[in-house]
């Protein structure tokens, strides 16, 4: 218990340092959002990593995938790592960079505003982040319970409390630095973590191929009647587990979290080096979750699915390691959980104030008025997801879990295709974008209210429904803007020619 407590201690004190030594990036709105556009390769590939995987991650879908899919489920962090990362950084992140700052906008709404000329769309896009966004940041405290009541016997509502707490003040204190050198370290934490979580659970079923050639004799009829399915290259369902990738894939590009640690990155040659820095972290952070959880049904003895839940899966793999390393998974949960809650309360407080309050409530603001309201506004966000997530614990309320299982399909689905093709196309009007934001939000809500009665068998689960939100937006775009008025030509024209601009280099960067 002593090694535990230091342990914490001593994450909790590297936290808070960290936040108070970046207080001085943090005067204005460009240097609290953004860190003043000047964020290096290492530090924006390790804050797109650890704000993209959360304890949700690691507790809840690698238990409850790893226990559907088996050992297949690792293919789900083979796409993160492929299709979340690589190829978003590859078509996101130097368009996204350089047509952020010509736009002057700091939040995804603020650039959908500026990039269409329409205040509806922004003030649309904030309102969908402000629904959207709260119950996501609830749900990370979820995968924290039983982890910290395995290892300290405290209460989930002290957890909650105290990581709620150190996260506001870190995040207040430094802004957008702080919270991207600490998830850095975060970073390091959970890369170490999982790498040493799989060695030691594998190692307590006689290593790799022992393990693995007991997971081909496990059988469950109502799932498979394959013998070795569990172990086997698709798994039990391959279908909806492509659902899953999708999602959890594809979906990281239109999350205003993600998206917008692209608007923060110093420069071009960052974008290449963290294009290949980020790939790697998922690989080994999400493939290596997935991987640790395809294994779950070996541990069946230990635990009763059907009455404590997916989210026992992982506590009960983890329950007989050794002190040091279960102090090490719940640091690594706390990195994971932090890092995206700081990433989420940053996004939501800094949405509502730049492009919601501010010409709208408040007509005039200047830099030192938003700053004040982004700090309000976390401290609000936080209180409020502190309360979702213990109401949600000691009562039988399923209305709050229900919508953090559309949250992250509802706001991909409704972002997705007007954020890309406002990159690509000149063509995209904002009514192709209004259509998007109405069917991705609107149909990810039917789902929740009505999936289960009137919904297909294949679209009654909200992650098939995300994934088919998303795609269909990159039809929905296209087709409506075709379908009516052109935007101006000299204005898209404007807008675009960030991209042509000339700039001197030395030949030692540029050869001809």
């Amino acid at each position: 218990m002593l090694i535990k407590i230091l342990m914490l201690l001593l994450f909790f004190s590297v936290m808070l340092g960290v936040g108070f030594y970046c207080r001085k990036n943090a005067t204005d709105v460009g240097g609290f959002v953004l860190g003043g556009r000047n964020v290096g390769p290492w530090l924006t590939a390790f804050a797109y990593g650890t704000s993209y995987f959360s304890a949700v991650i690691f507790v809840g879908y690698a238990g409850q995938f790893g226990w559907k899919y088996g050992i297949a489920s690792t293919w789900i962090g083979i796409g993160n790592a492929l299709l979340g990362s690589m190829l978003a950084w590859r078509v996101l992140g130097r368009r996204t960079r350089i047509m952020s700052q010509h736009l002057n906008s700091a939040t995804m709404p603020e650039f959908f505003g500026e990039r269409f000329h329409s205040k509806g769309l922004k003030i649309s896009a904030s309102f969908i982040v402000f629904i959207f966004m709260i119950p996501y940041t609830a749900s990370l405290y979820n995968g924290l319970s039983r982890l910290f009541g395995m290892a300290f016997d405290i209460d989930y509502t002290v957890c909650i409390i105290v990581m709620a707490i150190l996260t506001g003040v870190y995040v207040i204190a430094g802004g957008y630095m702080a919270t991207a050198i600490n998830d850095f370290i975060q970073g390091i934490i959970m890369l170490f973590g999982i790498v040493a979580v799989i060695l030691a659970v594998l190692n307590s079923k006689g290593g790799f191929l022992a393990a693995l050639d007991q997971l081909a004799k496990v059988s469950d009829e109502t799932v498979s009647t394959t013998p070795g399915v569990f172990n086997s290259f698709f798994g039990p369902d391959p279908i909806n587990l492509i659902g899953v990738v999708i999602l959890t894939s594809l979906g990281t590009w239109g999350l205003p979290q993600m998206v917008q640690k692209f608007y923060a990155i110093k420069s071009e040659q960052s974008i290449t080096k963290g294009t290949i820095i980020s790939t790697l972290f998922a690989g080994v952070v999400a493939g290596g979750c997935y991987f640790l959880g395809g294994f779950g049904r070996l541990f069946s003895d230990s635990v009763d699915v059907a009455t404590e839940g997916y989210d026992a899966i992982i506590p009960a793999m983890l329950k007989n390691l050794s002190p040091a390393l279960i102090g090490l998974v719940v640091i690594l949960v706390l990195s994971a959980s932090m890092s995206t809650l700081s990433s989420l309360v940053m996004t939501s407080s800094s949405t509502l104030t730049i492009d919601f309050i501010k010409g709208n409530i408040i007509k005039k603001m200047d830099d030192k008025k938003q700053v004040l309201w982004i700090r309000v506004l976390i401290v609000v966000f936080i209180i409020i997801s502190v309360i979702l997530a213990i109401v949600q614990y000691k009562s039988s309320v399923t209305f709050i879990a229900q919508l953090m299982g559309v949250s992250w399909g509802a706001m991909a689905g409704a972002f997705l295709a007007p954020f890309l093709y406002g990159l690509y196309w000149k063509g995209t009007t904002k009514a192709g974008c209004m259509a998007s934001f109405i069917f991705g939000a609107g149909f990810m809500i039917c789902n929740m209210f009505f999936g289960k009665q009137y919904f297909p068998a294949l679209l009654k689960s909200p992650i098939n429904a995300g994934a088919l939100a998303m795609l269909a937006g990159l039809v929905i775009v296209p087709v409506v803007s075709l379908l009516t008025k052109k935007p101006d030509k000299e204005d898209v024209d404007k807008i675009f020619s960030c991209y042509n601009k000339k700039n001197e280099v030395p030949v030692t960067q540029s050869l001809e």
